[in-house]
């Protein structure tokens, strides 16, 4: 867990899962397992284990700490929702969130399906609320907490059309306060899905999308405009987008004496100042915070 992070979406981490296993496209060149891979065997160390999923029910306690409030990128270094994640884990990780309405909940998920099943399953919402119950120390008298949890956005990984067809209709069908989509890294153009759930428009179920190249060895190019073309979907449906990067393949785009030069900033291409202007954009959903 950090109490500050890199990533321009959120200001925090909390990681009491790590590892996870490849589901989709979106997961080729997976960041989180190139850096635990790396101290795979190595005794002693946090991730000894590689890219296993492992529980790590000692950090279940650590936003309960955090007193000024906070965005909260849930599980950076894995999904919750993977099936190796007992119900009864998810559960005690929904009750601190429960516990801990100063800090907005950020999580992410390419396992649309177990999730939409859990948060529906009201038996497993029981468990969650005995936990919840069993760790708050206001006494008897404590009001239950408000389903959907108010603090938790709940989102779904979309990498290309294939999996915007089959994640939005998910997502829309799971209760949550906010929906959103990841398209990062966004490997081909997105049109999101017209209909879901009897609704006339995607939009009327989801309140943010991001979207990004992907970065690192082997990174996949983004097209500026598949991106401009979210943007514009976004805007025509009043939902708060946030670009967060071009890409690697986007920053490093000449050679000269055989060397590679960026000439758009930063490796990540996640320097705004050399963007098309229309794509200088980063809102949030019910908080808007254009830029530029």
């Amino acid at each position: 867990m950090s109490d500050q992070s890199k990533i321009e979406w959120t200001d925090a981490t909390w990681n009491p899962v790590t590892g996870c296993t490849k589901v989709s496209p979106g997961c080729d060149n997976c960041y989180a397992e190139t850096f635990a891979e790396r101290w795979r065997g190595t005794p002693g160390h946090h991730f000894e284990q590689g890219f296993d999923v492992v529980l790590r029910p000692e950090r279940l306690d650590q936003p309960l700490k955090w007193r000024k409030p906070r965005r909260i990128f849930v599980n950076s270094m894995s999904d919750l929702f993977h099936e190796k994640v007992p119900d009864e884990f998810i559960a005690r990780v929904f009750a601190v969130m429960a516990l801990t309405p100063q800090h907005t909940y950020q999580l992410l998920t390419k396992r649309h399906g177990r999730m939409r099943s859990l948060l529906n399953n009201v038996a497993w919402r029981s468990s969650m609320y005995l936990h919840e119950s069993v760790m708050d120390l206001s006494g008897p008298d404590r009001p239950i907490p408000e389903w959907p949890l108010p603090n938790v956005w709940l989102g779904v990984s979309v990498e290309d059309q294939k999996w915007a067809e089959i994640r939005v209709p998910a997502l829309i069908q799971t209760p949550a306060a906010v929906r959103f989509l990841s398209c990062e890294p966004l490997v081909s153009e997105v049109n999101l899905p017209a209909t879901a759930l009897e609704e006339p428009y995607w939009h009327s179920g989801i309140d943010w999308v991001i979207v990004g190249g992907e970065s690192g060895p082997g990174a996949r190019p983004m097209e500026p405009w598949w991106a401009r073309s979210l943007v514009e979907q976004c805007k025509d449906g009043d939902v708060a987008v946030f670009v967060k990067q071009m890409g690697s393949v986007w920053a490093s785009d000449r050679t000269v004496g055989g060397k590679t030069v960026r000439a758009h900033g930063d490796s990540k291409g996640g320097d705004w100042s050399y963007w098309p202007a229309d794509l200088r954009v980063r809102e949030f959903p019910q908080e808007v915070a254009l830029h530029g």
